[in-house]
């Protein structure tokens, strides 16, 4: 339901580099065309992502502050529980979860239990202040292997380079910004809320949980489109000492685009969601977890490979435009 094509987000971004605009410079500004924007725009609109002035001459499109966009998300999904609850009491314990916390100590709490069970991925969000109270989950999680990022809002000195972030995150971003509070783990499990829902101990703001694929990398994938090119590196961790298996294809880019940074020459062999087997020289890798993005479009992350039957593109669960879909990935030197 909360899905965006990557149509819909490039189009949100350009709104808000272009504040209210008309359809024309909209359709310039997203790479579409101005038809195309009217359609666009309707669906943003239902989402409460954007304001449509028809009655203006000529249309104009805005979009709405992304703390009010993830606010008016927040929403929709809390509209849904009652709907959502009666289909869970029909159903088995793994229908979707949608629950509101309005507690300090419950969302605290709920944000360490998932970095201590987080298995594979985890992306977190919160304020800067808050940081030393996870610190210890995010280094466990880290130690287990887990690919963690982690974006810091309200700090003080986005471009202070004196803290040592190593063994915290793979990757660590910051900006000075309030920014809403969020959490993702495994694809899974996602709570999402007011940037000051972690503020202080009794308060009026809100965080609302999810469990459910769909609408968790809904959530995820606007974060990562949103917040995140806008905010500044802190740390980037080391590349793996290849050869190095993955399951997890993000982990995978990851470590490739920092070998591929540091100039080296290197392999991979990957196992697709067909079963067949891929092996080739790694000849590109999109991606914009850290700098320099090499993405041709939002969100794209991939592996593009010599083969000896050509260059081939493989992305992760849900590719649709890459030739493959990778289930695990195996960098190598030759």
């Amino acid at each position: 339901m909360f899905g965006l094509s990557d149509t819909e987000i490039d189009t949100y971004l350009a709104l808000l580099s272009l504040g209210e605009a008309p359809t024309r410079a909209v359709a310039e500004e997203a790479d579409v065309t101005q038809r195309a924007v009217y359609g666009i725009a309707e669906r943003l609109e239902r989402r409460g992502l954007v304001r449509v002035k028809e009655h203006a001459s000529p249309t104009t499109i805005s979009a709405l502050p992304p703390k009010e966009a993830i606010a008016n998300l927040s929403s929709r999904l809390e509209a849904l529980t009652p709907s959502l609850e009666e289909r869970f009491e029909q159903t088995t314990t793994e229908a979707p979860e949608i629950q509101i916390i309005k507690s300090r100590e419950t969302v605290l709490k709920r944000l360490r239990n998932a970095l201590s069970e987080a298995e594979t991925e985890a992306l977190v969000a919160i304020p800067d202040h808050v940081y030393p109270e996870i610190e210890a989950e995010l280094r466990a999680a880290v130690d287990r292997g887990v690919l963690v990022f982690l974006l810091l809002g309200e700090t003080v000195d986005p471009d202070d380079d004196t803290r040592d972030f190593t063994g915290v995150a793979d990757v660590v971003r910051s900006w000075d910004a309030s920014i809403p509070f969020l959490y993702t783990v495994d694809n899974e499990a996602a709570m999402i809320g007011d940037p000051h829902v972690l503020s202080m101990q009794h308060n009026d703001k809100e965080a609302v949980t999810i469990s459910q694929p769909h609408l968790t990398s809904s959530v995820l994938g606007m974060y990562l489109s949103a917040y995140w090119p806008v905010s500044t590196i802190r740390h980037v961790t080391e590349p793996d000492s290849l050869p190095a298996s993955y399951d997890w294809f993000r982990e995978a880019v990851l470590q490739a685009f920092l070998h591929w940074e540091a100039g080296h020459d290197f392999w991979a062999d990957i196992v697709t969601e067909s079963g067949a087997e891929l092996s080739g020289k790694v000849s590109d890798v999109r991606q914009a977890f850290v700098e320099p993005s090499t993405n041709d479009f939002t969100l794209e992350t991939s592996l593009h490979l010599e083969t000896d039957d050509g260059e081939v593109s493989v992305g992760g669960p849900g590719a649709f435009i890459e030739d493959y879909r990778a289930e695990a990935v195996t960098l190598r030197f030759e």
